[in-house]
């Protein structure tokens, strides 16, 4: 596995609720149901080489993409403090790839920080169940 297939394995395994994960290519792609999958990858916004987020996609194993959502390290764990002079006002998290080897950045998260980022991805996972849920309500309501 490599560094964001480790990462993202760190998330997903804290309960993001998909079935049967599997990590490829820097990527986690799972089941949230019979037809909807999911994949999680870190993404850059801007700077080559500089990830500062998690995108994740739904789609339909069928018709393609259904929705996607980008969950910024900045917005899920705010500014962190760290030991480094060079930063004394704090960094906002990052993973970056230098000499082709990735690794985070001068700050390195915490294991509540991946538990953060797991209720972040997770929520946006529930999302779709619900509506799933309430599909399947509203079609036996039709049978009455």
């Amino acid at each position: 596995m490599n560094f964001f297939e480790q990462e993202l394995q760190k998330i997903v395994t804290l309960g993001v609720p998909v079935t049967e994960p599997k990590y490829v290519g820097g990527a986690c792609y799972g089941r949230l149901d019979h037809n909807l999958r999911i994949k999680l990858q870190f993404s850059t916004l801007g700077h080559a080489d500089h990830y500062e987020a998690i995108k994740a996609t739904v789609f339909n194993r069928i018709d393609g993409p259904v929705d996607s959502a980008v969950f910024r390290f900045s917005d899920v764990l705010g500014k962190k403090q760290v030991s480094n002079p060079n930063f004394s006002d704090g960094i906002m998290p990052y993973a970056w790839a230098y000499a082709d080897k990735p690794e985070w950045y001068v700050y390195k998260p915490t294991a509540q920080d991946y538990k953060q980022l797991c209720a972040a991805v997770s929520d946006y996972c529930d999302i779709f169940q619900t509506q799933r849920m309430a599909d399947q309500g509203m079609q036996m309501d039709q049978h009455f």
